[in-house]
């Protein structure tokens, strides 16, 4: 058996994979066919989606939905209450389903600040930083710094999170 820990108030659908030392809290919603890495910490009130993949140690905080397309890669941080999306068009009354979902990564030990959106189909490079209330509407590069509405690149960052270049 596994070693990780699910808090009682949390559903895991069939078909769930959560790796070791994981920890699932309070009011979470794991998936059919979502994969979840080893030593990666969910939050109050998480939602991961129908096949949504998660690297090694990555930690998502309170409030994140992570909808089906999109990828975290080992090392990713969500901040509280950040946002992803899957569908660039949608509509209640005449949904796509899956085959309509754009697919987001977010690669290695990336960053996403509290409140950003992240709109489908695009990709944060390794060690970028989203800041918090930001909206991303394009690929963020590797180490860059993006801020704002839309999202613009606004300095580098070393891969521990320091701002290098303004």
């Amino acid at each position: 058996m596994a070693e990780y820990f699910v808090h009682e108030s949390s559903y895991v659908d069939e078909d769930v994979v959560i790796g070791e030392h994981t920890k699932v809290w309070h009011f979470c919603h794991l998936q059919k066919g979502a994969r979840i890495g080893a030593n990666c910490s969910l939050g109050q009130n998480v939602n991961v989606s129908n096949h949504v993949v998660i690297g090694d140690y990555c930690k998502i905080q309170n409030n994140v939905s992570l909808y089906e397309g999109v990828e975290l890669e080992e090392g990713v941080f969500c901040g509280p209450s950040c946002v992803f999306t899957n569908d660039l068009t949608p509509r209640a009354k005449f949904p796509k389903g899956s085959a309509g979902y754009k697919k987001t990564v977010i690669k290695k030990g990336a960053s996403i600040g509290a409140n950003a959106t992240i709109v489908c189909g695009h990709t944060v490079g390794e060690y970028a930083m989203v800041a918090a209330g930001a909206v991303v509407t394009k690929d963020v590069p590797a180490y860059a710094l993006v801020a704002g509405v839309p999202a613009r690149v606004v300095g580098t960052v070393d891969e521990q999170g320091n701002i290098i270049k303004e």
